[in-house]
């Protein structure tokens, strides 16, 4: 006989030897119910059943023997019994009577010794003896199963094979109890609480409406009785336990277990009349609860069910009893809201069936509390033996002898009343009776009591009121006082020696499973220190393998080469690995691994024992250190002082797992070291000890045991190993097929449950543990389902879950998830996403991580299935409703496909379904695991049966999929595992692919946010425009009601209105931000938190509206006070000569002569010279604006010390300053030109000589912007304070260095103040001469002689005075308005005219610039952008202006022409309205009130000079017909004279700058954004908004470009900055060497490292065309540049710009905002 075969042979013979140990026979079914149908009357009822009890139950002097009195003994003795108390309710006993059919007269029942003499029911005695004989063999065979109860058990591997059944969710009806094992196995498999509601239909058709049909039917309703092919619940557990091997035994008590069964303790055979202990089918029990005394801490136990002490309550019977023991043991024992048919009972589908075979079972079941609502606040295990006591008296001491309290239902006292006493019993004995049934009077009952010496505490009596409820309070009551503290505690482990004892077998006694216990045991016995022990007997992982493992991807990514020559360190790479593997091979084999290796070399089965031996012990090994460490650390962390211990106890504890997986992976790396240095003479030593391990670890696969594919701890994939493993299994299963299925999710989100459920298989799930690495194991598919599903085997991959705790802290997280997702989705053909709650936001991060693997896949060739499991929706509509949702999901896949194809520049990815194979019905809703709250709950039966219903698809798609997908072979499989960690190893994953779809969503709101900025500022512009020019025509002709000395109180109106317009523009942005937030189609849960980034955006610009508004404010009141003076002096002017011409009038035509016109002008002329030379001979007085400045600039300077005041003392004149460039002497800096980057001093330089430049533009700016509204504004102090902390501000913001050099910034400040004095002088003066009223007034002296000769004359003046109004009022007054609203217009045409996109967002500017810089392809335009970024920009803006207003449909005049023709439409509309006013009113028939009109009706909009408006009122003898006539004809002729002149007049740059709103500041403060630089490479940054702290761009250039250079050879670098940061290279800053990656001087910068992000080719092509230049231009030598930087063509470097930067200029954003 082979070793094989012996194995079998002893496991066969050893579970259950034939020792003699009798079984109980009889029929009985338990818990009958006493409740009679509503619908029957008592007499009704008695007619209907057989009565013959009735006669018998009259009274308690009753002799007849309880046998002859009452029918077959249903379950439990259910029959009753005449009570001492009261009259029996006689219907319901004869129910209960009659449940089994009667009984001969003359059986009786076996009393104590007497051999039982059936398992079968006595009713159909004469059927045949066969039948009423049946022993545990003929009910087997009619179950079909004897093989497996005489030859080989039944397998583990066997059930969960795949075939065309077990993958119905629907099972088809049992027709035959042929199917019922199958059935029962299938469902317990997927833990189905229906499980043992099995039943066989009945076939018999629908009968005819005849008489006899009826009459018949009615018969069989009457004379009902169960079938005899079907079998009761507990007969088929028991028969299954008996035919299965050890294995499959502890798979269905731990499904059983899961499923709130009861479970086989005492498993007896009837026809050995043999019993066994199930300790080892109980093994595999973990169970985890909350003791009361744990509550507040929130703590709890987690231990194996056979090796915790917990007090066991057991339920027996005496005789027959009325109540259904089982029925009241559910409601005991089930929580409030919670209750669960543990104990199969007679109400429940085939309960009803007499036992055959189960009879004298002991099930046991166990009460955990939870920590609230709890029935009892201990865990406590409950026993309930089936059967009557006096015919299973062994089962009857076992229980007495191990149990805190034994509760016998009785209530027939007259027969084995001496059962009660026993001699050995440790456990007190309750009674539990009915008052109204037991079987004698009061005092026989009080004598019985008596000689059992029953204490009454020891009695629970269910009284006559006493309705069920109450009775089981009742018995609660009385369990809580039986289990005290100092009850007896005793481990089902323990129970063992008091079984053997006992006579009864204990199952772990056969040979094979006690030697694999021996060898685990000797491996495990010794470990006290796990973290100690792994380091001692597995040494060959751990930090050596983790070393292995970086060393591998290092090997491949080059991250740490620094400056190194690449060959050079990769050779020295290998030398460290071969270092490393020499280290391994050194090490012997430790004798733990040598005893695990020979547990392994046997047969089988001993093998499937042993390793189950090892997982039971290494889990409760694991389970109790880890359980001591969270308490410590639970108490630590509650503290918190003592930080190091804390993080010594999480380091304790993530090295705390220890499982069979630690071995095996030892075994992998001896095998793998010994292959690697198989020279050395310690691996031929080895391999000959391991070269059988992969064959054995292949058969482990093919046994269903679960195979390591990648290393949880150090995530790396010992490939020879694996390869070793699957070349085996490939010759074992020669041209076999595979197809393999993953799952993806969430750490602890139920994917191995998942798993575990779909397939019957055991991955670990036990309470704490998380999968680590990824696992595979093989399902076989059964013979005659091979062909149709086309594959031989389904692998089943689980992986441990993204966002591991574990992991979510280690700086490469994210790359381990996407290094998982790829591996997993690339092995895979059907790719399960876990996604726990529906619609939780997890799915977005699960999806993103999973796409980027679906794309690398598409580059394979291969294309996944994808399904959606959504769980913990129980709604059965979740489908239904959930349609818009999948639209939408599947809309949001499409955009992250699209944002991931950028990542991974797959441009041509449109859409999810280009990647992967996925349709609407690949979604499915599965509810929750737990029916209830754990620990009492059961798995959920929707569960269960929602995952047979994924399963049943994925098989369907298989079938589907079996001629469009080749199948792969093992040989395919195992060449995807190693091109895909080839894969793994080389990429350098895209630095946080969660940001391809934040960046794209977050983009899109910042375009939408500018949008709203641009309206918010125009309408504020606008109104702003308003709001001057009616605080210029307050107190005007027209408004003469309100007198120039209130307009502080007008602008204050004007203040509080512009308050409320921001309150209300702040408002509406506010609005459309939250709209925009609640819009799902935004992607707005992907950027909710920089929401209060833009909010603050939001609160800026108003303040900075604000300011400027009041500014202008204050700056209007300067204006209107300075002009109310001199329009008073002119006014009094105008007066005083209206009344000398008007005198002069009159004494010329009172003259007898006429008047010639020289005549005329003599006399005219006369009267002016008179009144001149009477008027002062100056009205304004001409400032020295240089002394004002110096005396500012001197307070300014105070505070800077004496040196700062000794140079100001030199200068003699201010206006002599600043004439000349401002140069920089190099001495008064020398110290700092070092102090850059690393070894940059012509950098510094440059960087030195470009702050004082760059301010003195600004402060020239300022001044430009000052002077341009000389015809306005005078010159006021203001303007040079501003103008001076201007500067300070400047120097504080961006040149700290500068601003410490007190000289320097005298020098500058001097020198720019100059300027000033020059430029503010000549405005001053120019203001003097455009508003001094003298000056004024002779301009005005040829009008006045006209005036006064058209008067004389008497000429109509309508012509000529509507020309003077038209030119010297209207027409200044359009231009102004005109010139007002042209940078707007021009503004907005800008941002959306053709080319707008360019000023779309910041990096669509970036972009066009690059672009524009590549196609001119000029070294001096990229100087220009690199040395002076700020004036380039400026530059870039006017010249794309110039270019956007050249086209001949869209020029600037264009815009002048728009508003002009508006303008003298409504000056045309206004005139026709004051006609008809003044000439429908009598009283205002004259020009000067149809003036009023007029201007009351243009008062809004156009700024009429008062005096323009005076002079055409005087001395005007025009009719308002005439007038207004020629008025518009002058208007129209204005109007042609205008357009002429803007169409001719085409110089932009100079309208520009005449701009009082200037369109190219506007563009520029808004695409320049905050101006900050890249330290190193000087790109600027690109975050959106002016209000961040941190400073990003998504791109940097190589830091040569800006001027870096190597101090030792003084070469340009070429380096970038994101490489720089990650390295160990330094920079030098103010003469000390600092590390680039410590960013401590510039800490506001995040710059991304990632040494996968590279120099973008646009920049490696300029390097390359024009390194010497830059060389030159930084007194360095050009740069050493790579081969391929000098292969790039121009073509490259656009399409860079268009693939690479215009994408990642997007996600850029993202990662600084957030910082």
């Amino acid at each position: 006989m082979s070793s094989r075969d012996k194995c079998e042979d002893h496991e066969n013979r050893g579970r259950f030897p034939s020792s003699s140990v009798y079984t109980e026979h009889g029929s009985t079914c338990e818990d009958n119910s006493s409740i009679i149908p509503e619908h029957y009357k008592e007499d009704e009822y008695h007619a209907a059943f057989n009565n013959s009890a009735s006669t018998e139950c009259t009274s308690s002097e009753n002799k007849t023997a309880p046998e002859e009195r009452v029918s077959a003994e249903p379950e439990e003795g259910a029959a009753s019994v005449p009570s001492v108390c009261t009259k029996i309710n006689q219907g319901a006993a004869d129910e209960t009577a009659t449940l089994d059919g009667p009984r001969s007269p003359g059986e009786k029942s076996p009393k104590r010794g007497e051999p039982a003499l059936s398992g079968i029911s006595s009713e159909n005695r004469s059927a045949g003896e066969t039948k009423q004989e049946m022993p545990l063999e003929l009910l087997v065979s009619r179950l079909g199963m004897t093989d497996y109860l005489k030859r080989k058990k039944l397998s583990l591997t066997a059930v969960l094979e795949i075939n065309e059944k077990n993958i119905s969710p629907t099972e088809e009806p049992i027709q035959s109890l042929n199917s019922v094992c199958w059935w029962f196995l299938r469902k317990l498999c997927r833990v189905n609480v229906m499980a043992r509601h099995v039943r066989c239909t009945n076939n018999t058709e629908l009968k005819g409406n005849s008489a006899q049909d009826f009459d018949q039917i009615l018969n069989e309703l009457l004379e009902y009785e169960a079938s005899d092919d079907n079998i009761n619940p507990l007969d088929l557990i028991t028969a299954l336990f008996l035919c299965s091997d050890g294995l499959l035994q502890q798979e269905m008590a731990l499904k059983m277990s899961l499923c709130q069964f009861s479970i086989p303790l005492l498993l007896p055979n009837c026809d050995t009349q043999q019993f066994s202990l199930m300790l080892w089918a109980l093994r595999d029990i973990v169970k985890s609860y909350r003791p009361h005394s744990k509550e507040e801490s929130r703590g709890f136990e987690e231990n194996s069910i056979v090796l915790t002490d917990l007090p066991m309550i057991s339920f027996v019977r005496l005789g027959k009893i009325s109540m259904s023991k089982s029925h009241i043991l559910n409601q005991v024992f089930s929580n409030p809201q919670q209750s669960h048919d543990t104990f199969v009972h007679h109400n429940m589908k085939n309960g009803n069936i007499s036992r055959k075979v189960s009879n004298g079972m002991v099930e046991i079941s166990w009460y955990l509390p939870g920590g609230k609502s709890d029935t009892f606040t201990e865990p406590l295990a409950v026993a309930n033996l089936r059967g009557d006591i006096s015919s299973h008296q062994t089962g009857f001491r076992f229980l007495c002898r191990t149990s805190a309290a034994v509760f016998v239902f009785i209530d027939d006292f007259k027969e084995n009343i001496n059962l009660l006493k026993p001699q050995d019993s440790k456990a007190p004995l309750f009674l539990v009776c009915d008052s109204e049934k037991i079987s004698i009077n009061k005092n026989d009952f009080k004598n019985c009591i008596h000689y059992l010496k029953c204490n009454t505490q020891f009695i629970v009596m269910k009284g006559i009121q006493m309705n069920d409820a109450e009775f089981v309070d009742k018995l609660r009551s009385t369990i809580k006082q039986a289990v005290s503290s100092d009850c007896a505690k005793m481990s089902i482990e323990k129970m063992s020696a008091v079984a053997r004892e006992l006579q009864i077998l204990v199952d772990e006694d056969n040979d094979l499973c006690q030697k694999a216990k021996q060898k685990a045991d000797a491996i495990t016995a010794s470990i006290s220190d796990i973290p100690k022990y792994k380091q001692d007997q597995l040494p060959l992982q751990g930090d050596i393998l983790k070393k292995l493992a970086k060393l591998e991807k290092e090997e491949c990514r080059l991250k740490d080469a620094g400056t190194k020559n690449i060959p050079m360190y990769r050779i020295e790479l290998n030398k460290n690995k071969q270092e490393l593997r020499k280290q391994q091979v050194s090490k012997d084999i430790t004798p733990a691994v040598n005893s695990f290796i020979s547990g392994l070399l046997v047969c089988k089965e001993e093998r499937a024992y042993f390793l189950k031996w090892m997982m039971i012990n290494l889990d409760n090994l694991s389970k109790k250190h880890v359980l001591s460490l969270k308490e410590v650390y639970k108490k630590e962390h509650e503290d918190a002082k003592n930080k190091e211990l804390i993080l010594d106890l999480e380091n304790q504890m993530s090295c705390s797992s220890l499982g069979i997986e630690h071995f095996l992976r030892e075994l992998g790396q001896l095998y793998e070291s010994a292959i690697s240095r198989s020279e050395h003479s310690h691996s031929k030593q080895k391999m000959q000890m391991i070269k059988d391990l992969p064959k054995v670890c292949a058969k482990m696969m093919l046994e269903g045991f679960p195979f390591e594919l990648v290393d949880g701890d150090a995530a790396y994939i010992p490939l020879m190993w694996v390869s070793a493993v699957l070349n085996e299994l490939r010759s074992m299963e020669k041209d076999s097929k595979i197809r393999v299925i993953s799952v993806v999710g969430v750490q602890s989100t139920g994917k191995s449950t998942l798993l575990n459920t779909m397939f019957g298989v055991q991955f670990a799930v036990s309470s704490g543990r998380c999968t680590r690495g990824a696992f595979m194991l093989l399902v076989r598919v059964s013979e005659d389902f091979r062909e149709q599903l086309g594959c031989d085997f389904i692998m089943v991959i689980d992986t441990e879950g993204l966002r591991a705790a574990a992991v979510a802290q280690l700086a490469d997280s994210y790359e381990h998830d996407n290094e998982l997702s790829t591996l997993l989705v690339g092995l895979s053909d059907f790719t399960i996403i876990n996604i726990a709650m529906e619609n939780s936001t997890e799915m977005q991060e699960i999806l993103q991580i999973v796409i980027h693997a679906f794309l690398r896949m598409k580059e394979f060739g291969k294309k996944t299935h994808c399904l959606f499991v959504h769980q913990n929706v129980a709604d059965v509509a979740a489908h239904g409703k959930s349609e818009n949702d999948r639209k939408i999901r599947l809309e949001q896949l499409n955009t992250i496909t699209q944002a991931a194809a950028k990542m991974e520049r797959k441009g041509e990815v449109l859409k999810f379904t280009d990647i992967i194979e996925y349709s609407d019905r690949d979604n499915f809703y599965i509810p929750s695991l737990w029916q209830g709250t754990p620990p009492m709950a059961a798995v959920s039966a929707g569960y269960s049966e929602s995952v047979v219903q994924i399963k049943k698809c994925l098989i369907d798609i298989m079938t589907d999929l079996k001629e469009k997908r080749p199948v792969q072979s093992v040989e395919e499989f195992q060449e995807w595992i190693r091109r895909l960690w080839q894969a793994v190893k080389y990429e350098n994953f895209i630095f946080s692919f969660r940001n391809s779809i934040v960046a794209e969503a977050y983009s899109k709101l910042c375009e939408q946010y500018n949008k709203w900025d641009w309206d918010f500022r125009r309408k504020m512009r606008e109104w702003m425009v308003k709001a001057e020019t009616k605080v210029l025509n307050f107190g005007t002709v027209t408004q003469s009601s309100q007198p120039a000395e209130n307009i502080e109180n007008f602008l204050m109106k004007q203040k509080n209105e512009v308050i409320r317009e921001l309150g209300k523009a702040e408002q509406q942005l506010n609005d459309n931000l939250s709209k925009y937030f609640e819009n799902p189609e935004n992607r707005v849960g992907l950027v909710e938190r920089y929401k209060q980034d833009f909010l603050n955006s939001i609160k800026s610009l108003r303040q900075e509206t604000e300011n400027k508004m009041m500014r202008r404010f204050e700056e209007l009141l300067r204006i209107k006070k300075g002009r109310n003076k001199l329009e008073k002096i002119k006014e009094n002017q105008a007066k005083m000569m209206e009344e000398k011409v008007s005198e002069l009038l009159e004494k010329c035509r009172k003259s007898k002569d006429s008047f010639s016109d020289d005549q005329l002008d003599k006399e005219f002329e006369q009267m002016w010279n008179d009144v001149v030379n009477g008027l002062p001979s100056k009205s304004m007085e001409e400032q020295n604006v240089s002394e004002d400045i110096y005396f500012m600039l001197h307070k300014d300077l105070e505070n800077r010390g004496s040196s700062a005041m000794e140079i100001l003392s030199e200068v003699s004149d201010l206006e002599d300053c600043g004439r000349e460039a401002f140069v920089v002497e190099m001495n008064l800096s020398s110290s700092k030109i070092d102090g850059n980057t690393e070894g940059s001093g012509m950098k510094a330089t440059i960087e030195f000589m470009k702050t004082p430049e760059q301010l003195i533009e600004n402060c020239q700016n300022f001044i430009a912007d000052k002077v341009s509204r000389k015809a306005q504004l005078d010159y006021d102090s203001t303007y040079v304070r501003e103008m001076l902390i201007m500067i300070n501000d400047y120097f504080q913001q961006n040149a700290e260095d500068l601003y410490k050099d007190v000289e320097l910034q005298t020098k500058l400040k001097i020198h720019i103040c100059g300027i000033a004095a020059r430029e503010f002088q000549q405005m001053h003066k120019d203001f003097i001469q455009s508003n001094d009223p003298l000056l004024c007034l002779e301009k005005d002296k040829e009008q006045y002689y006209r005036d006064f000769k058209d008067l004389y004359h008497e000429t109509d003046q309508a012509q000529r005075k509507a020309e003077e109004f038209t030119k010297k009022g209207l027409e200044p007054s359009v231009r102004k308005y005109i010139t007002d609203y042209l940078g707007s217009d021009v503004l907005e045409k800008m941002e959306f005219g053709p080319t707008g996109m360019k000023f779309r967002t910041r990096s669509f500017f970036q972009y066009s610039i690059l672009e524009q810089l590549l196609k001119d392809h000029e070294f001096e335009k990229f100087r220009q952008f690199i040395t002076n970024y700020e004036k380039f920009i400026k530059d870039w803006i006017v010249a794309e202006m110039k270019d956007t207003f050249s086209e001949k449909d869209c020029k600037v005049s264009t815009l002048e022409i728009r508003r002009l023709e508006e303008t003298v439409s409504d000056i045309k509309k206004s005139i026709q309205e004051a006609r008809k006013i003044s000439e429908g009113n009598m009283g205002e028939q004259n020009i000067h009130n149809f003036i009023d009109n007029l201007h009351k009706h243009l008062g809004d909009k156009l700024i009429i000079s008062p005096d323009a408006l005076k002079k055409v009122q005087i001395l005007n003898n025009a009719t308002i017909e005439r007038f207004s006539t020629w008025l518009i004809s002058s208007v129209e002729n204005m109007k042609e004279t205008l357009i002429s002149e803007f169409q001719k007049d085409e110089d932009i740059s100079s309208k520009l700058e005449k701009l009082p709103f200037k369109p190219q500041e506007e563009l520029f403060s808004r695409m320049f954004g905050c101006g900050k630089m890249c330290p190193f490479c000087e790109v600027p940054c690109e975050v959106e908004g002016d209000k961040h702290d941190a400073h990003s761009a998504s791109y940097h250039r190589p830091t040569g470009i800006r001027g870096c250079k190597w101090q030792t050879f003084e070469m340009l670098s070429t380096d970038v900055c994101p490489y720089l940061v990650t390295s160990e290279k330094r920079f030098t800053s103010s003469e000390t060497e600092i590390p680039f990656k410590d960013n401590i001087i510039h800490p506001e910068w995040h710059i991304e490292s990632d040494t996968s992000i590279k120099a973008t080719d646009y920049w490696k092509y300029v390097f390359a065309q024009f390194n010497d230049q830059l060389a030159a231009i930084y007194g360095a030598r050009p740069a050493y540049l790579p081969p391929d930087w000098l292969q790039l063509k121009k073509e490259d470097a656009r399409n860079c710009l268009g693939k690479e930067l215009m994408f990642n200029r997007n996600t850029a954003v993202v990662t600084t905002s957030s910082s």
